[in-house]
């Protein structure tokens, strides 16, 4: 039986220019399950970023529901919030977003700093990580002293400092060539196939289509489509 760890119910998110009253994300509704590798697609302006910071619960919706392994995120507060997301997702960005005056070591200690554990922990932790990535020699570089793709491996290590269950990649090849972000992809799956919930937002339909298990389609703030993979063939399913 599937199980649902992020839900968003009729989900909307304006915001108000004196009179004017953009509807970034206007009434979607998505259920990732447990265990999936899905893509949120779509292309620039159509609210693909919007719906990941309210899947990745980093922001508030203006109306509808948002659960977070059962948890409707609207009735929390926002140190209640931060730790739930901090234990549950762990996130990738195009851009990277690491800290330019922390080691590679103590970027991937950071998200570990918000969840009560011991500094030996967290130590083992980030040497780990590091290790996972292939980075273990580059654990006291700064993010100037490493290639593009490194620094991609630091933010994937980093996104699984509190082992969470779900990975939320923001375009995460984005500022990769082909071919390091096709490691990266491979890497995404590796993690994937380890059991983890992997969300990527893409413009991109071939990576999509060639990674992705289950793809909603954005289209003007809205699911467009959905589409789910059965064995070699994609299925559309109701939106």
């Amino acid at each position: 039986m599937k199980h649902p760890v992020i839900t968003l119910k009729n989900v909307s998110k304006y915001y108000y220019m004196g009179d004017t009253t953009v509807k970034a994300v206007d009434g979607i509704s998505l259920s990732i399950d447990k265990g999936d590798f899905v893509a949120i697609m779509g292309p620039s302006g159509s609210g693909k970023s919007t719906a990941m910071n309210l899947t990745g619960s980093l922001d508030i919706p203006t109306a509808g529901h948002i659960y977070l392994d059962g948890h409707n995120i609207a009735h929390l507060e926002e140190s209640e919030l931060a730790q739930l997301r901090g234990k549950k997702i762990g996130f990738i960005f195009q851009s990277f977003n690491l800290i330019p005056n922390l080691t590679a070591k103590e970027n991937i200690k950071l998200p570990m700093l918000f969840q009560d554990q011991e500094e030996e922990e967290k130590e083992a932790q980030a040497e780990k990580l590091l290790a996972l990535v292939e980075l273990s020699d580059r654990g006291d570089h700064y993010p100037n002293q490493l290639s593009g793709g490194q620094q991609q491996r630091v933010a994937i290590a980093r996104s699984l400092a509190n082992d969470p269950e779900v990975i939320l990649a923001d375009e995460p090849t984005g500022n990769l060539d082909t071919k390091t972000g096709a490691k990266v992809m491979s890497f995404l799956e590796q993690l994937n196939q380890q059991g983890k919930t992997i969300i990527i937002i893409t413009h991109d339909p071939d990576k999509a289509l060639a990674h992705a298990r289950t793809i909603y389609w954005i289209k003007d703030g809205k699911v467009d489509k959905i589409t789910k993979k059965t064995g070699a063939s994609w299925k559309e399913i109701k939106s």
